[in-house]
């Protein structure tokens, strides 16, 4: 059996989760990476989101994953598409953790907090040998929700400012017996890509929206290649209003989520060129939620920033990069008519650290920003940067006997640097 005393605990083995864990292994640190599902990889694996998207600074361990698991790259709008065998990935982000060091604990739900006083000492967990309590010098929020914060008192604000709207959540799946000969990809509702008679093809999708021939608020059918031949990831799917926080709320989504799937793809069978054979390969055991908490940090990432391309003396991401893609609380498409521009941005120390909490740290899209600024480092790449910097402050942290935030940003900065992590322009 798995000890129970670590110096760093991470919750969560999504793409953050996963990049902390093996950062802070690789920092000497012992480390238990608690994941509530069977398999590692979040959003990548048991989401099935696909491609990988975002950017951050040079040297991060996303170059590294990403060398790893990357099949094949496109370019578009929305920067690098890095295709990834998800099957694969299964297998090979597994393999990355355990070769580290780290003691992963899957199917084994975060169920509550240790504290002393305002310092989180450990958490509670669900295993086949009962309610466990993992103690750890530092701990990392991973969770994408932020439930480990939130259960450690800290400050969380959920969605946009006024009424607290959320992006809604989808589902993603990939369809395979596509006719490479004539079949289209589409990056987004901006993508100009037109069909045979010259209509634009993202214009014809809302055309079918309002006729009801695809679902309610699904005005866009994201159709992006896969690292096989005859295949695409289909983004399309939306759920709008549903509070994932809530049970009733996961179930509803689900539901509304997964009877949406057969008219997309008899959507794609019956007016769209190269798919009249297109059939559901495989699709997320999981939703897939953009948004929930942010958590309240000593420093946050604002929407000056990512407009602007904030700098930071305490930046532990450097150039975080992904357009400010806010898919509508209120309706179908983009909140904002399309996406935005967005100016590679740092990502401070700060933003990691939760207010008036000791002994904890978030990475991944929970950590400190605003509504707007959260629609662009929620993706993936990001994702993995946010997690390694956290990771390694957590292992620093509990060598030196500090807390991260007594600890500060310039360890974890000079770390990250001697890692080859850029962190200058």
């Amino acid at each position: 059996m798995y000890p129970d005393t670590y110096d760093v605990i991470v919750a969560g083995g999504g793409p953050a989760g996963i990049a902390a864990a093996v950062a802070a292994a690789r920092q000497g640190a012992s480390v238990a990476l608690v994941e509530r599902y069977g398999i590692l990889g979040g959003m990548l694996t048991s989401g099935h989101v696909n491609p990988v998207l975002g950017a951050a600074s040079e040297g991060t361990m996303g170059d590294e994953l990403m060398a790893l698991l990357c099949r094949q790259e496109a370019r578009s709008r929305n920067g690098v598409e890095r295709s990834v065998d998800t099957e694969e990935a299964k297998t090979m982000l597994l393999r990355f953790a355990v070769e580290s060091g780290v003691r992963v604990f899957l199917q084994t739900p975060v169920v509550e907090v240790v504290k002393d006083g305002s310092r989180v000492t450990g958490l509670v967990v669900g295993t086949q040998e009962g309610l466990r309590t993992l103690t750890a010098k530092a701990v990392v929020d991973a969770t994408g929700d932020g439930f480990v914060s939130v259960r450690a008192g800290a400050e969380a604000r959920i969605g946009r400012d006024g009424d607290g709207g959320c992006q809604p959540c989808s589902l993603e799946f990939v369809i395979d017996h596509v006719d490479e000969s004539r079949a289209i990809t589409c990056w987004g509702g901006t993508d100009p890509i037109t069909l045979p008679d010259g209509t634009r093809y993202a214009d014809f999708c809302t055309a079918k929206e309002k006729t009801g021939e695809l679902p309610e608020n699904v005005s866009i059918v994201r159709l992006h290649r896969t690292a096989l031949r005859g295949e695409r990831s289909v983004n399309a799917t939306q759920a709008n209003g549903y509070d994932t926080l809530d049970s009733e709320g996961i179930l509803g989504a689900e539901m509304t989520l997964r009877y949406q799937i057969d008219r997309i793809v008899c959507f794609l069978r019956t007016y769209i060129p190269g798919f009249e054979n297109c059939r559901v390969k495989s699709s997320g055991s999981t939703l897939g939620v953009r948004e929930t908490r942010r958590i309240m940090g000593d420093a946050m990432v604002t929407d000056h920033d990512v407009e602007t391309g904030g700098r930071y003396p305490d930046a532990v991401v450097h150039r975080a990069w992904f357009l400010i893609d806010i898919h509508n609380p209120s309706g179908g498409g983009q909140a904002e008519g399309h996406s935005k521009p967005a100016i590679p941005y740092d990502i401070p120390y700060g933003a990691l650290l939760p207010r008036g909490v000791e002994g904890l740290l978030t990475c991944g899209r929970c950590i400190s920003g605003t509504h707007r600024a959260h629609a662009s480092y929620r993706v993936m790449f990001v994702c993995f940067a946010t997690g390694q910097a956290a990771g390694i402050a957590a292992a620093l942290s509990a060598q030196k006997g500090l807390t991260p935030r007594q600890l500060g940003a310039a360890e974890v900065r000079c770390c990250l640097q001697q890692q080859g992590v850029r962190l200058e322009d």
